[in-house]
């Protein structure tokens, strides 16, 4: 089947009929009982040869049940699938694709470099087991200014682009974001709160209290004035740093000559968070314009390449990719695949630095100035600080590799797979896991329990009462509002920078939709919106094993009944659930042996135990007069008073 493409359904066009869509992507399952047979292959490859132009394109191998065994591209596709004819000439890997091969498909392009493009997308689409895959196909997070309102956000921001506003990124981590972020609201005082949550406030939220946010909402800043700072953080996320911090600088000495210390020690604290953003950068890339750095590291068949985001002129974070299927594969082959495979969703940036030297390197400039609608350079410096960068790249790479190839333990590869199907960062480090508990409304109490990749950190659990009086009996979703509510609010104000390990990497909600959004809508009130939370939720009848996870953005996933990380994900929600239980029960005994002679103000245990013994109950000595009061043993005539003025005030 040969299918000639133009430019309008090339895949990486956002609009295009065949654009790759992640939930509908097929996963090959090689084998289905039917025996290799090297000559059938061979024979379906020969019958597609004759009708194969020789112009550019690519080729699917597809086996007897129709799924993609290989996706590949050609200059020359005659020439190319030519060679899967000569057995002398193929390794091993390739006879066994051949001997499964069945039919093929062919796409046609305009050039090589559109071949190119086309293979990538149909990769991550159909995932085949002869490819090299890039394992790690989360998306990666920006920071996002919004440019559709009188005072815009800032925010951080995942997947496709469609909000009006100006985007900066990528980020290597949501854990770069969030530090980015955390920093600039120090610095420039803007809004990070939702359009509905701004519009309905009548004071200031808890982030101008900590001196975060200007609070705009309420009119503690003009619009002129929000306007500048919108504009600074638009100048600093560009690159142009030393222009803020000059800025800044002057307007600090400004406020002092004019004996304005307050406002000083205002610039000042800004001038910190900006020494902050600048100083933790772990890679020195001051004067490099936007780019890429990768490094590649290889030990038996394990295969590790480093990236380094570099945006104007700062460094926006790091990451290790360990691409799947290249035992037997070639190096340069499995980076050109890894490279067009990473920016299939991804705009390349002008400079993609590379610590060696690929065949395709000019095909592969070429390709990604295609996508990107501007010159895109791919090299390798040979000298000076890009070279440096480069080693340091490389270096880091071999450091990631020995770190994974140590990973043995069965723990650690639970927490990586667990990484993978819940679409986090990294491993981490602390995990909270939430839970209610009541019977009917009654001793209504929170839980959280914590743990880590070494376990339970018991030392750390929290249990919360619950104390609004306008809480519904047995309202779990006004419950789970409070304890989060309470829990992130503290942690607000005594670890704004998050510097003492005390917040989540990740947060764990036993409960479906309901308690999700509840639990959104509490730390939307407090400022809080870059913390990862995923909802756990029981399958059908309660049965373990078909809970449901509930991900940030709305999706639903189902773990197999086996696997390894749904028993882990079982046991840290189960953890939560006895904690929280617990809690209950100990408040309900309390509440079992407490009498109302105990909220009687000067009323110890001995006296308390005197009158009982008198009159027998504590409802008797509530409906006795003042007299048999005062008659009681050891119950003097203000005691006496205190209890019957208590009871019938």
């Amino acid at each position: 089947m040969i299918v000639n493409m133009s430019k309008a359904d090339r895949p990486d066009q956002p609009n295009a009929a065949n654009r790759f869509n992640e939930e509908k992507a097929t996963y090959v399952v090689r084998g289905d009982g039917e025996t290799p047979d090297l000559a059938a292959g061979m024979a379906a490859i020969n019958e597609t040869l004759k009708t194969l132009p020789n112009r550019p394109g690519v080729y699917r191998m597809q086996d007897k049940r129709g799924d993609v065994l290989y996706v590949g591209k050609a200059k020359s596709l005659k020439n190319r699938v030519g060679s899967y004819v000569q057995m002398a000439r193929l390794p091993q890997r390739l006879l066994r694709m051949v001997a499964q091969t069945r039919s093929m498909t062919i796409v046609t392009t305009a050039s090589e470099a559109d071949a190119l493009l086309l293979e990538a997308q149909l990769i991550k689409k159909f995932r085949p087991a002869y490819n090299v895959l890039l394992r790690d196909d989360k998306s990666f997070p920006f920071i996002l200014l919004r440019e559709d309102h009188d005072f815009p956000r800032i925010q951080k921001h995942r997947g496709a682009q469609r909000l009006k506003g100006k985007y900066f990124g990528p980020f290597a981590s949501a854990g770069s974001v969030n530090q980015t972020l955390n920093a600039l609201q120090k610095l420039f005082l803007l809004r990070s709160c939702t359009d509905s949550f701004f519009s309905n406030r009548s004071r200031p939220c808890l982030l101008y209290q900590i001196k975060r946010c200007s609070a705009p909402c309420v009119g503690r800043i003009a619009k002129e004035d929000y306007a500048e700072l919108v504009q600074d953080s638009r100048n600093f996320l560009s690159g142009k740093s030393t222009e803020v911090q000059g800025k800044l600088g002057e307007a600090m000495e400004k406020a002092s000559d004019k004996l304005d210390f307050e406002m000083a020690a205002v610039y000042r604290d800004r001038l910190k968070a900006l020494t902050f953003i600048q100083g933790n950068q772990s890679v020195n890339a001051a004067g490099l314009p936007d780019a890429d750095i990768f490094g590649l590291a290889v030990k038996g068949s394990t295969v590790c390449i480093q990236a380094f985001f570099i945006r104007g002129g700062q460094n926006w974070g790091h990451r290790s990719f360990f691409p799947a299927h290249t035992s037997n594969v070639e190096i340069e082959e499995i980076f050109s695949s890894f490279l067009m495979q990473f920016y299939d969703r991804m705009p390349p940036p002008k400079l993609v630095l590379l610590d060696r030297e690929l065949p395709d390197e000019k095909l592969l400039a070429e390709a990604l100035s295609t996508k990107a609608e501007y010159r895109v350079g791919v090299s390798k410096p040979q000298r000076g600080d890009r070279r440096k960068l480069l080693e340091q790249a490389s270096r880091n790479a071999t450091e990631a590799l020995d770190r994974r190839l140590a990973e043995s333990s069965t723990q650690a590869k639970i927490m990586r797979e667990m990484v993978d199907l819940l679409e986090l960062d990294a491993v981490p480090d602390r995990i909270e896991i939430y839970d209610n508990s009541h019977i009917q409304g009654t001793n209504m109490v929170g839980g959280m329990v914590v743990a880590g990749p070494e376990g339970f950190r018991k030392n750390a659990y929290r249990k919360f009462n619950i104390k609004n009086p306008d809480i519904e009996p047995g309202d779990d979703f006004a419950m789970m509002r409070e304890v989060l509510e309470r829990r992130f609010a503290r942690a607000q104000k005594e670890d704004p920078d998050r510097e003492k390990g005390e917040w989540p990497d990740l947060v764990l909600i036993d409960g479906g939709k309901g308690q999700m959004r509840a639990a959104k809508d509490a730390l939307a009130e407090i400022g809080v919106e870059d913390v990862v939370m995923i909802g756990v939720s029981k399958g059908p009848d309660r049965n373990a094993g078909r809970e449901t996870f509930h991900m940030p953005d709305g999706r639903e996933i189902h773990l197999p009944m086996n696997s390894p990380v749904l028993f882990y994900l079982q046991r840290l929600r189960d953890e939560a659930h006895r904690f929280a239980i617990g809690a209950h029960r100990a408040k309900r005994a309390k509440s079992i042996g407490h009498s109302s002679l105990d909220d009687v103000p000067g009323i110890g245990p001995a006296r308390k135990r005197a009158m009982l013994l008198h009159f027998g109950t504590a409802a008797a000595v509530k409906n006795a007069s003042l007299e048999d009061l005062q008659g009681a043993p050891g119950v003097s005539a203000t005691v006496a008073h205190k209890v019957y003025d208590y009871f019938h005030a």
